[in-house]
């Protein structure tokens, strides 16, 4: 359909906040960063795998990271587990008011002032609407300032756009903040049950009065030329949305029918939505290998170097033409590349299904190869001149729960690693871009 028959789009103007009471915000609870603030009635582990329906070790559900505290000792890793929303309330503990972790479907934005617009939030290849990959509620104890804090990740969902590694590229990163006493949400602790009755829809505007794009969730500062109702980003998702059936929808609400307003809560543009449950990884791996493990991976190094060199000496002559260095260069090279994997898959074996490995100012990534990793001069400082450090980091596993296999290009990743401000600079409660680095398979990992 050409975009020329669409209706024109038009600027939307936004709501006072005096008028946000004709769409109030959802009743707003949260959970507090660290248990001991709570109640004794609600200081427990939360909802875990188990008490989910789908059996296995219990998993608390992610409303933070395990806070850092103050010990000199590096904080451990957290590991995240996609979990499909399921039974009475799964909908409801996914919005903005329940602070959580999550992937896919739309934003559950934070703060409400500052939001990313249209253009903060397109592709940095094709130039296209990145859609919502995942967030994760993750505050830091110790600042009042960061007493509520969630990163933000988008994602292009144009294949083509995944070839070159390294940063930005079909991704962004977005971080936001608030302090515990705020104008969107209350300090009391939340209920700990869904209302009664179906989950509300998607809402059409925040709080603020701000209009939210009907097919992403994002900012829409544009409206239906036509109804003058339905916002957008910008003309690709109002083309998205006509051909959905929108066309119908004007219609009906030119004529009074006011179900016509209700936003689908699902389409072709979203990613499937989960909960992000998170959980310590078990101390099973050390940071330093014995001096067994090392002299079994010396033993292997030169096992496979010699082996290298062997049929080296049985290759055609074109091969035969380079010099023993040279020779030797390469096998270390492929084998410094396979122990790197080999480790990778290690660490990962005893928790496969882990999609978020989250270690804020503690171990580094767990790296996919010793390719294309960001040296220090890499990462670029915060806008408030601080450095940027590890936060966490996105695993591939990831990619088998978003429905984006196909048999020519396709979204994919080795990892995608994520760098956050040292300070956590608060930029007036807005949402501040961070840095995100793309790491790739090297092309001799096998799987």
């Amino acid at each position: 359909m050409c975009l020329s028959s669409l209706p024109p789009i038009s600027p939307l103007p936004v709501l006072p906040v005096e008028a946000a009471a004709l769409c109030p915000p959802l009743p707003g609870f949260f959970f507090f960063p660290v248990l001991s603030q709570l109640p004794p009635s609600k200081a427990g582990p939360g909802r875990g795998r188990a008490e989910a329906g789908r059996g296995g070790r219990s998993r608390r559900p992610s409303r933070c990271p395990r806070p850092t505290g103050s010990s000199s000792m590096a904080p451990g890793v957290e590991l995240g587990f996609a979990e499909a929303p399921e039974g009475p309330g799964a909908a409801w503990r996914l919005r903005s008011a329940h602070f959580p972790s999550k992937v896919g479907g739309r934003p559950a934005w934070l703060g409400e002032a500052g939001l990313p617009g249209p253009a903060a939030l397109r592709c940095g290849r094709c130039q296209q609407p990145c859609a919502f990959l995942l967030q994760l509620y993750a505050p830091l104890p110790g600042r009042p300032d960061a007493f509520h804090r969630t990163l933000f990740v988008f994602a292009c969902r144009g294949p083509a756009c995944y070839g070159p590694a390294g940063p930005g590229g079909p991704f962004r990163v977005f971080r936001n903040q608030l302090p515990r006493r705020n104008d969107t949400y209350p300090e009391e602790p939340p209920p700990e049950e869904p209302p009664p009755g179906p989950a509300p829809a998607p809402p059409p505007r925040l709080g603020s009065g701000a209009a939210l794009c009907r097919v992403c969730g994002c900012l829409g500062p544009r409206c239906c030329g036509r109804c003058r109702r339905a916002a957008y980003c910008g003309p690709e998702h109002q083309a998205l949305d006509w051909r959905r059936g929108h066309r119908r929808a004007c219609g009906q609400r030119a004529a009074g029918d006011d179900s016509a307003d209700e936003i689908p809560e699902h389409n072709e543009f979203l990613f499937p939505e989960y909960e992000i449950l998170i959980e310590p990884e078990e101390p099973e791996f050390p940071a330093d290998t014995t001096d067994d493990e090392q002299g079994a991976e010396d033993t292997s190094k030169d096992a496979k170097e010699q082996e290298g060199l062997g049929a080296a000496g049985i290759a055609d002559e074109a091969f035969q033409s380079l010099d023993d260095e040279t020779l030797e260069a390469m096998a270390k090279h492929e084998t410094e590349e396979d122990k790197i994997f080999r480790m990778f898959k290690k660490r990962v074996a005893a928790e496969p299904e882990q999609i978020i490995r989250y270690c804020r100012g503690g171990e580094s990534p767990l790296w996919v190869s010793g390719e294309n990793r960001p040296e220090e001069k890499d990462i670029p400082n915060c806008i408030c001149g601080a450095k940027r450090i590890f936060e966490f980091q996105i695993m591939p596993q990831l990619l088998n729960h978003l429905q984006v296999d196909s048999l020519g290009e396709s979204i994919d990743w080795g990892t995608l690693v994520v760098y956050t401000c040292a300070d956590s600079c608060g930029g007036g409660n807005e949402y501040l871009e961070e840095f995100i680095w793309k790491q790739d398979y090297s092309m001799g990992c096998t799987l």
